[in-house]
């Protein structure tokens, strides 16, 4: 596993309870460069519709975070890590940033770099 840390586990943790508690397609867990952490699930309600990824960097740039040092994703092997959530990471991170796609039981999957 290329650069994974006994931090990034911890992402793991954050991600997979996010999904479990409504029960999402997907889930997110970053850790911005001072250390924080944050997690969200995926929402699709209706006319709400928000992947994961986009609504854990949103919350990380309304807490102050000015920069990702990791994303762990949680969901299904076949589920799509999207061009667009690719460029979201990128647009505010820039490049080299690791997003981790972990199983449901958080096992590695893949590692992607934006």
């Amino acid at each position: 596993m290329t650069n994974w840390s006994s931090e990034d586990e911890k992402l793991v943790t954050l991600a997979r309870s996010a999904r479990g508690r409504i029960q999402a397609q997907s889930s997110a867990a970053l850790r911005d460069s001072t250390g924080r952490t944050y997690a969200s699930a995926e929402v699709d309600v209706e006319t709400l519709k928000f992947s994961a990824i986009a609504l854990v960097v949103s919350q990380a740039v309304a807490s102050g975070a000015d920069g990702i040092e990791a994303i762990v994703i949680c969901a299904a092997a076949d589920f799509p890590i999207t061009q667009a959530d690719l460029e979201y990471v990128r647009g505010f991170a820039g490049q080299g940033i690791p997003l981790h796609h972990v199983s449901l039981v958080g096992d590695l999957l893949e590692t992607l770099t934006t």
